[in-house]
């Protein structure tokens, strides 16, 4: 009996799979290259560079917009208003058209890049919380889940998911979103953290920790979270911002 034990524990042993335990992903640090102006009034929900300038999605009910922004003084150079019933999240640039969100109505807007005008509508499920292209790796859309959804660029039909994780741990509230070198980086809502997401795994490669960029102790409401990230694939410049922020942050990660 005691030989029969020990085979059968000999064997269980041996046949055990190996397990290897993720360490969690590094955080980065930052500097701070340059400030900017913004709209403390701008309830930012989407950042886009494009043209040497801002496109910016704003949200909350009676205040979304649409709206294009000269950086170096934060002034709205263009901007359409959206229905009050409708709160506009996350937006990206498509060759000559914006496609924004909007957040529980299932509908996002399709307009001119040039003219601001309306062309069209298109649905998805669930919510919409932020959107990123890139004209190489595509269309990537997040719901405030731990799951991004790729779509066609062309039909903006679904092509897949990717749950996203941190040494195995999902990872939820995922929002605005930007591609940057390859990577998707999405903040976390109700943090100012971001996340820098592997596009083929799902994993987060590293953290940036903005928590310093504008401490909590100097916020004043309504200001909120960090949500603005928007990249300038030429000269490698990354921005970021926050819901209701006066700056515009360009950043260096370490």
């Amino acid at each position: 009996m005691k030989l029969t034990v020990l085979m059968t524990l000999t064997t269980l042993v041996t046949c055990a799979p190996a397990t290897s335990q993720r360490q969690p992903a590094p955080v980065r640090g930052f500097t701070v290259v340059a400030t900017f102006p913004h709209d403390p009034a701008a309830f930012t929900q989407g950042l886009v560079f494009a043209d040497g300038q801002f496109y910016e999605s704003t949200g909350l009910n009676g205040e979304s917009s649409l709206r294009r922004v000269e950086i170096a003084s934060g002034k709205v150079l263009q901007e359409i208003k959206l229905d009050n019933e409708y709160f506009a999240e996350g937006l990206a640039l498509v060759g000559d058209e914006l496609l924004q969100l909007t957040w529980q109505h299932h509908r996002g807007f399709v307009y001119d890049r040039k003219t601001f005008a309306q062309k069209r509508t298109f649905p998805y499920k669930g919510e919409g919380w932020g959107i990123a292209n890139d004209a190489a790796a595509g269309l990537v859309m997040s719901d405030g889940s731990d799951t991004l959804t790729f779509l066609d660029p062309k039909t903006l039909a679904v092509s897949k998911t990717l749950r996203v994780r941190d040494a195995g741990r999902p990872v939820p509230q995922l929002n605005e979103l930007e591609w940057v070198d390859g990577e998707i980086w999405a903040n976390v809502w109700m943090t100012d953290r971001i996340a820098r997401i592997s596009p083929a795994t799902g994993e987060v490669n590293a953290w940036i920790d903005l928590s310093t960029l504008w401490p909590l102790s100097q916020r004043q409401p309504p200001a909120d979270v960090l949500n603005g990230i928007a990249y300038d694939k030429a000269t490698r410049r990354i921005f970021v911002t926050g819901k209701k922020w006066p700056r515009v942050y360009q950043i260096a990660v370490q």
